[in-house]
This record gives C-alpha cells, structure tokens and sequence, in this order.
C-alpha cells in the first residue's frame, strides 16, 4: 500500500509560479506510473501529467507552463506550475498506479490505485 502525501498549494496571482510536492512512503521509480489530476469545483477530477522511467506526459492544457519530474532518492515528486491562470484552480491530487506502459501512460484517474490528499491552488486573475 503506497501512502502519498502533497505540500505546496496556496494562493497565487495570476502569472505566478508554484511547485507541489509529492512524497512516496516507499520507492515507486521502476514499476510505478505517477501523476497529477486536478479537481475544479463543478468538474471532474482531470489528468494533468505523468511521470515514469519512460518519460513524462502532459495534458494539452498545461503543456508548456507546468514541469513534472521526482528526485527517486527522496521518494518525491514534483509539479512545477509556471504561467498560472485562474483556470488553474483547483485541488491537485498525486496518484500512483504499478504500471508502466510503452506510449501513452495512464491518463484516467479510475486506473490509478493510491491518491494522495490533495492540496488546494487558487490562482488570482
């Protein structure tokens, strides 16, 4: 049972910057897909990105403005947001699943099996 636990979320201006963390309570490098969902009130909870040993993913909304990556040494992994929009806002979820696909990873939230607390962005226009 892989525990998950997020820090880094708060208030920001539109624009700005913030980096979420994500703390594993065991390794999930070699045969874990990790990833970010979001969840904005009134919507469902949507696929930001993912990251395994075969590389990272990233839905068309945040390409090019948020940067997923772990330091496998510490267990953790990383969402860099840059360029936030108000539409950014949202809970943000780490999720883990033990599985690493050839292509595109699991972008479903029903196919992750462990999910962190979630941490709650505002973004400020």
């Amino acid at each position: 049972q892989v525990q998950l636990v997020e820090s880094g979320g708060g208030l920001v201006q539109a624009g700005g910057s913030l980096r979420l963390s994500c703390v594993a309570s065991e390794r999930t490098f070699v045969s874990y897909t990790m990833g970010w969902f979001r969840h904005a009130p009134g919507k469902v909870r949507d696929f930001v990105a993912a990251i395994s040993w075969m590389g990272t993913y990233y839905a068309d909304s945040v390409k090019g403005r948020f940067t997923i990556s772990s330091d496998n040494a510490k267990n953790t992994m990383y969402l860099q947001m840059t360029n936030l929009k108000p539409e950014d806002t949202a809970v943000y979820y780490c999720a883990a699943v033990s599985e690493v696909r050839v292509g595109v990873p699991p972008t479903d939230l029903h196919e992750y099996d462990y999910w962190g607390q979630g941490t709650q962005i505002t973004v400020s226009s």
